[in-house]
Parts: structure tokens; C-alpha cells; sequence
């Protein structure tokens, strides 16, 4: 058996709106969550963030202090990650319709209010209080949600 996959995620509020990106191409989902990605060896989970979000958003962070802990799994593919967020501000950049991820995996970008979001698909489902809030959350394993299910 594997071990958990870890990630980074950023939560970014600007104008007290939340950074939000859909990670599904071609629409397969109307599904959105924080940027961010895996952490790869012998890299930090700032430098991870940095570089994932601008490669997401085009947009250059700072990365502050953790804000919460979301393990989510499918055992079924026998997947289980972990993801560390972190409040991040911006430092450089603009979201911009032009911008492409070079993986071609966030094909939507955009900031929403937290009323905006309760009409929103989005995970992790504490993501509101995180962002909003002043403490440090752990949100306990839910299951993935996949586009064919």
C-alpha cells in the first residue's frame, strides 16, 4: 500500500474574495477548489505553493501560516491524500482570461464571495471557515468526488 499523497493548497482572499480555480478539463466538472498541487521531493510546501499557483493562476504569492489540515481518500482506487492550506497573498499578477496552465488541468479561474459560495460545488466543505476564520482547522478524511460518479 501507498502512502498518502501529500499537497499544498492556497487560500487567498482579495477584496474578501476567495481564490477558487476548477481543476477539471473540458468541463467535466462544475467542481471548484483552492490552487495548489502535490509536493514533490526534496521541495518545501511554500515553494511548492509558489510555484503551483503560478502556475495555475499566474499570479505570485507569499505563503503565511497554515490554516487547515483536509485529508480526503477514495478507497475504491485505493487514493488518499492530504492537504496542508495556507493563507497566501498576492505579491505580483492579475487573473487573466489569457493565462494557461502548462498542464492543462485548471481551465477556469476566479475569486467569490463567501455568498457566492453557497451556491457553489466546491470542496473541502470547511473551506469557508477556513478562509474567513482565524484558527487552524482539521477537516477528517471525506470522500473524492469524481466527475463519473
Amino acid at each position: 500500500m501507498s502512502s498518502p499523497r501529500l499537497a499544498a493548497r492556497a487560500l487567498i482572499l482579495h477584496d474578501e474574495k476567495l481564490l477558487l480555480v476548477n481543476a477539471y478539463p473540458a468541463a467535466q466538472s462544475d467542481l471548484w477548489c483552492a490552487p495548489g498541487g502535490g509536493v514533490e521531493k526534496h521541495n518545501s510546501l511554500p515553494d511548492t505553493l509558489i510555484r503551483e499557483v503560478h502556475e495555475e493562476t499566474g499570479l505570485t504569492v507569499d505563503v503565511g501560516a497554515p490554516c487547515l489540515i483536509n485529508e480526503f481518500h477514495d478507497p475504491d482506487l485505493g487514493f488518499h491524500q492530504v492537504d496542508i492550506y495556507f493563507r497566501c497573498t498576492i505579491l505580483v499578477g492579475t487573473l487573466s482570461d489569457t493565462w494557461r496552465d502548462p498542464e492543462g488541468i485548471v481551465t477556469e479561474r476566479r475569486f467569490f464571495s463567501r455568498a457566492e459560495m453557497a451556491t457553489l460545488a466546491f470542496k473541502p466543505d470547511s473551506l469557508p471557515d477556513a478562509a474567513w476564520g482565524d484558527t487552524l482547522l482539521y477537516d477528517p478524511l471525506e470522500l473524492l468526488i469524481r466527475p463519473d460518479r
